[in-house]
């Protein structure tokens, strides 16, 4: 008998047929993937928010409403908003995950936190285009 079968409870199965069914190969890259392209965006698009507030000075009220009205920082800042709470969820999903044990509250924390995510980030974007429209 090889020594790659060992008896479970359905009978001698090889390590490869133990492992199916507990879990994808596929969907753990897909999320990596995408924080790591989220943060470069957080990064390139704060750098941008960054050089932007600075460049201006002390901005008065009147003149961050010009800002913002400017077509290209508003569609810069909706980016922002979009890639911050896009990374934000996912980070978060992480974290539930990792230390939520009970599948029933596990499930209610991620669909509360991304209800609220997705509430926040669309007030954000309401509120820029708001102004500069």
């Amino acid at each position: 008998m090889s020594s790659l079968l060992k008896w479970n409870k359905g009978g001698l199965k090889t390590p490869i047929a133990r492992a199916r069914g507990l879990g994808s190969a596929k969907s753990g890259v897909d999320h990596w993937l995408m924080q790591r392209i989220t943060a470069v965006g957080n990064l390139i698009l704060g750098l941008w928010l960054l050089w932007s507030l600075v460049s201006h000075g002390a901005m008065t009220y009147t003149a961050a409403i010009l800002w913002i009205s400017e077509p290209m920082s508003a569609i810069l800042m909706i980016l922002f908003i979009i890639s911050s709470f896009y990374h934000a969820v996912l980070g978060s999903q992480v974290v539930i995950e990792d230390y939520i044990h009970h599948e029933g509250f596990k499930l209610f924390k991620l669909l509360g936190q991304r209800l609220v995510f997705f509430a926040m980030g669309v007030a954000s974007i309401f509120s820029v285009l708001q102004v500069a429209l």
